[in-house]
């Protein structure tokens, strides 16, 4: 979330760079140099399509991923919360429901 600077990727990338991955595939985004060490940046939009069509199932099953719509959520936590209980829900095909009290 932000614009297309180093400034908005540094925190990605420190996420990312600890998954210790053989390669990145990339769109050729000209900050990426500055961070993935050269030779293990794959540059292709063949393999970009499958990172799209993930993103486009994540839109479709998560309206507030729509911009100016009326299930927007401004709220960062609450929007990474939806977004990992989706992926929970695809992965494991069920809704943790907290255990009551």
């Amino acid at each position: 979330m932000g614009d297309h600077s180093a400034q908005t990727f540094k925190p990605l990338w420190a996420i990312v760079a600890t998954w210790q991955c053989y390669f990145y595939v990339t769109d050729g985004w000209s900050v990426y140099p500055g961070f993935i060490p050269e030779g293990d940046q794959i540059v292709s939009k063949t393999y970009m399509t499958r990172v799209e069509g993930e993103n486009t199932r994540l839109r479709h099953y998560l309206a507030r991923l729509h911009r100016k719509t009326l299930c927007y959520s401004k709220s960062v936590e609450m929007l990474a919360h939806s977004i990992r209980l989706l992926l929970h829900y695809l992965k494991f095909h069920e809704v943790p429901v907290p255990n009551p009290s």
